[in-house]
């Protein structure tokens, strides 16, 4: 029934002239990759575009989580609402820049897409203890990864978009690079990444571009806001929100949800 319904629901949306809803997985590649910080702050220069956006937080209930980061308590969960129990609106909560956000525990495989009418879902991505995605990120029409632009994160980077590109039998990723100190050497970092990807996986690795290395992170982070929210003029609030204006010139990847959303083929 799942399979219908969203089939139903893109042909209205086309019919309608909607766009259809994107789900977009942000995933950090290595500790302190600043995953959250930029799935959350993707999120609100989205909402600042007048987008509407749902983040789906894997990380919940740790320390900053993005629930946790914007303070806010959700009144259940993503299996809540795929097992029909409560209602999106019921159960999402809303952060002061517009995100919703709803945490979605591990092991929970429902399309977003049939939840979520319009706009965007970011899924701030969790890896299991071998180091795959969850059924949800798996399901993203892009996966988006976060890297550290020291050489040694860089090499471990690396490694991991290996795993990913042998688990899931990936063909395209994007990646943005975190904390940049010097914007003509994070350009040449990705260029050379994206070189070798295509080069030794045969894996189209797809740069967004850059987060400068900014002072008004930390001070956003302790009014538990985004950068984008608390300091639009500095730094990383420009770079945040010139990849969230480019996403709506992505060349989207086709996403695996029959295999990934099994429960959607069932009558």
């Amino acid at each position: 029934m799942g399979a219908r319904v969203t089939d139903q629901a893109d042909g209205l949306r086309r019919l309608l002239g909607q766009a259809p809803v994107r789900v977009v997985a942000v995933a950090g590649m290595g500790p302190g990759a600043g995953a959250t910080t930029a799935a959350m702050s993707l999120g609100a220069a989205l909402a600042q575009q007048g987008r509407e956006v749902l983040l789906l937080d894997e990380h919940h209930p740790k320390l900053r989580s993005a629930c946790d980061v914007w303070a806010l308590g959700p009144r259940g969960t993503l299996r809540d609402v795929a097992d029909r129990r409560l209602r999106i609106d019921q159960v999402a909560a809303g952060a002061l820049c517009g995100v919703q956000v709803l945490p979605a525990p591990s092991g929970v495989a429902v399309d977003p897409r049939t939840l979520w009418p319009r706009g965007i879902v970011l899924v701030d991505a969790a890896f299991d203890d071998e180091g795959h995605l969850s059924p949800l990120a798996q399901g993203a029409d892009e996966l988006l990864l976060v890297l550290q632009p020291h050489p040694s994160a860089i090499t471990s980077a690396y490694a991991g978009i290996k795993r990913l590109h042998r688990a899931h039998a990936l063909k395209q990723l994007r990646f943005l690079l975190n904390g940049v100190a010097d914007v003509a050497t994070a350009q040449q970092v990705m260029h050379n990444l994206a070189q070798a990807a295509s080069r030794y996986l045969a894996l189209s690795l797809l740069p967004v571009g850059w987060v400068r290395a900014d002072p008004w992170l930390a001070d956003a982070a302790r009014l538990r806001q985004t950068v984008v929210e608390a300091f639009p003029a500095s730094a990383a609030a420009v770079d945040f929100r010139a990849i969230a204006d480019d996403m709506g010139r992505w060349s989207w990847r086709t996403p695996a949800r029959p295999a990934v959303f099994p429960q959607a083929l069932a009558a």
